[in-house]
């Protein structure tokens, strides 16, 4: 017998990942972003406050903001990842080898989410934090691992079709072995990434390097690119379906 699911746990994750994402945000503003009623969203607001997951911000009018509690428990989950696990001490190596931050990334539903940073020892550097979302068009982490993913899951990333321009960088990155974004998303940083795969075959993630855009030359490029290539293939279980 099939298990009824419950709607309004539903909206309470719906109402936790939208105020995530837009903090600090009213309820009005949440009922119009999720198009729901008023006070069924207050409910699952008052649910989440009442747990500790958000607090209100202290300027009125009321808005909320999560708490530290999302932290700790993605800390957690993600401390108990095999492959985090496995990465960690490559990460390390990479971070010495470049000089730069190290990232971990990995997909989720309908972004990408680091899930370890492993912090340059440069006083000017990039510092990312754990368990922020990674977005999927003209960033480094997509543009390494979407080519590796078939039509449907690239379209549940992206929201739509990949175009002309990204399957060109699609094309780059299978020969190449890695990708790049330099600018894009922020004007400042360059970021160089590396696809990881599963048994199967499908991408598992990718390690990243995040530097200021200022220190890095196209040749530091090639390098850290090749660099990642070889770190990749060692946290890898299997080789990606098509290349």
């Amino acid at each position: 017998m099939a298990v009824k699911r419950s709607h309004s746990g539903s909206r309470v994750l719906a109402v936790m990942e939208a105020i995530a994402s837009h903090q600090p945000i009213g309820v009005r503003a949440l009922a119009r972003l999720l198009d729901q009623d008023k006070s069924a969203i207050q409910r699952a607001v008052m649910t989440l406050a009442d747990g500790g997951w958000i607090r209100p911000t202290r300027e009125p009018p009321v808005r909320w903001e999560v708490t530290a509690r999302i932290v700790t428990v993605a800390n957690a989950a993600l401390g108990s990842s095999d492959l985090r696990r496995r990465a960690r001490p490559l990460l390390e190596q990479v971070r010495d080898d470049t000089g730069e931050t190290v990232l971990l990334v990995v997909p989720d539903l309908q972004n990408f989410v680091i899930a370890d940073v492993v912090e340059s020892r440069q006083v000017l550097r990039m510092v990312p934090q754990l368990g922020i979302l990674v977005g999927t068009r003209n960033t480094a982490t997509g543009r390494a691992v979407l080519p590796y993913m078939d039509t449907a899951r690239q379209m549940a990333l992206l929201g739509a079709e990949p175009d002309g321009p990204l399957l060109d960088s699609f094309e780059a990155t299978r020969k190449h072995g890695y990708a790049v974004s330099d600018g894009e998303i922020n004007p400042a940083a360059t970021n160089i990434a590396a696809p990881i795969f599963e048994l199967a075959g499908f991408p598992a993630g990718a390690i990243v390097v995040t530097a200021p855009r200022e220190r890095l030359t196209p040749a530091d490029h090639q390098a850290i690119g090749k660099m990642l290539i070889r770190v990749a293939s060692e946290l890898s279980r299997g080789t990606p379906r098509s290349s």
